[in-house]
């Protein structure tokens, strides 16, 4: 693709664009973690409780967290494929509906008191619907964010989808923390936990609202070309395909171990108070959302691998140390939460930009979709399972060494990984 085409697709407004992408972004993602954020509450409503065990009814709860997950990929390869065919902007605003849908079911399930085994049956629905939801909506907003970007602008235009989705989880964690700390247990387990999936229902439709106004990134030559096949990405590109599990595997189990997990992992491992649990958790997030955009102008300025690299060893090394310090103190949570998103930076702001780099235009939202949300599935989804049944096991103290090897494992990947700050993306 020439310089010229290039430039005469490039949207005209970046500014209106990752508007458009970010809020969507930040929506998908608040309905997405506001799940996660409320585990406890959901474990006692929708499950039975065990006979002996506590920990079974959040066993339960975070199997179907990973159920979820494993909507992904199929979310990633269909949307995606949307993308690539129909446009960027028309595969957003179906994730963005398909969202808002099934937010509203998990805000709308009956209690196993009332219904019994349907309660868990619609839950698990529901949160299949927002895997898609969510799969899809990587692979289009990474690529949309991307393909919006100036020249010398890719890492700080990708810093966004995790600008967004940290906005998102923001919300999600500041609204939990606020009915937590308002409302007494009882209208808690009553009704209270399900007010932030309703309300993101309603933000679904402003997200949609925002995103008719996004202007399309596919360039002319991809609208007037042959349709690509749907695992036309897997089949011709393989190798690409194998790179992204790599770079993803360790990001995607210190993301969610160090953004969603963590405050739940607290409370099991070091007895600290749920509502503190979340505050930190809150804190720590807002501390990361600033840190993003520096962690993009930087990929730009000195390039994608040392970013990686920076990540990688640094929680292979420092997973242990950091988890096993964890005590009933809030001051002592909030600095391993931000001591870890310091660390985390150097992959969530330019996995986008990465994964973008690494495949044709052609191909390049359903080839990015399908091995991430795979990947994510397979370790990132599982995460707070995999640390709650540690726990469980009575060898809490292995989970730290499990995220550990799989940051140094990526590392391995980083290290050959060719450099693409400079490179011309393919349009």
């Amino acid at each position: 693709m020439t310089e010229t085409i290039a430039t005469k697709t490039r949207p005209a407004r970046p500014l209106r664009q990752l508007l458009a992408a970010s809020v969507g972004n930040a929506v998908e993602w608040y309905d997405w973690y506001a799940y996660t954020f409320l585990a406890t509450y959901i474990a006692d409503q929708v499950f039975p409780k065990g006979a002996d065990n506590s920990l079974v009814p959040l066993l339960s709860t975070f199997a179907v967290f990973a159920v979820g997950f494993f909507m992904r990929p199929v979310g990633g390869l269909l949307m995606g494929a949307i993308a690539d065919r129909r446009g960027r902007r028309a595969a957003l605003t179906v994730t963005i509906l398909l969202m808002g849908g099934s937010s509203l079911l998990v805000g709308l399930t009956p209690t196993y008191a009332a219904a019994g085994v349907l309660a868990p049956v619609v839950l698990v629905v529901a949160r299949l619907l927002q895997g898609l939801s969510v799969g899809g909506e990587f692979a289009a907003s990474t690529t949309f964010l991307v393909e919006s970007a100036g020249p010398g602008r890719r890492g700080l235009f990708s810093s966004f989808q995790y600008v967004s989705t940290t906005a998102g989880q923001l919300v999600a964690s500041g609204v939990a923390t606020v009915l937590v700390n308002t409302l007494s247990d009882e209208r808690m387990n009553g009704w209270g936990w399900r007010v932030p999936f309703v309300l993101g229902a309603v933000l679904s439709l402003v997200g949609f609202w925002i995103r008719q106004g996004a202007r399309e990134t596919r360039s002319e030559e991809q609208r007037q070309g042959p349709r690509p096949g749907l695992f036309e990405a897997l089949r011709r590109h393989p190798r690409e395909s194998l790179l992204i599990c790599g770079i993803t595997a360790g990001g995607t189990i210190a993301y969610y171990t160090w953004t969603s997990y963590l405050p739940t992992y607290a409370e099991l491992n070091a007895g600290i108070d749920k509502s503190d649990a979340l505050l930190a958790g809150t804190i720590s997030l807002a501390f990361f959302a600033l840190l993003q955009p520096l962690g993009g102008l930087l990929s730009d300025r000195f390039g994608r691998r040392p970013l990686l690299l920076f990540f990688g060893l640094g929680f292979a090394l420092l997973s242990v140390p950091l988890l096993h310090a964890l005590r009933d103190s809030f001051a002592v949570l909030l600095l391993v939460q931000c001591a870890g998103m310091i660390l985390l930076t150097g992959f969530t702001s330019i996995s986008a930009a990465v994964n973008a780099e690494i495949f044709p235009p052609r191909v390049r939202a359903a080839g990015i979709g399908f091995p991430y949300s795979l990947t994510v599935a397979l370790f990132g989804g599982t995460a707070p399972y995999v640390g709650t049944l540690f726990k469980d096991l009575g060898h809490s103290g292995l989970f730290p060494w499990y995220v550990a090897v799989l940051c140094l494992l990526s590392s391995a990947v980083y290290l050959r990984l060719p450099e693409t700050a400079r490179r011309e993306l393919r349009r």
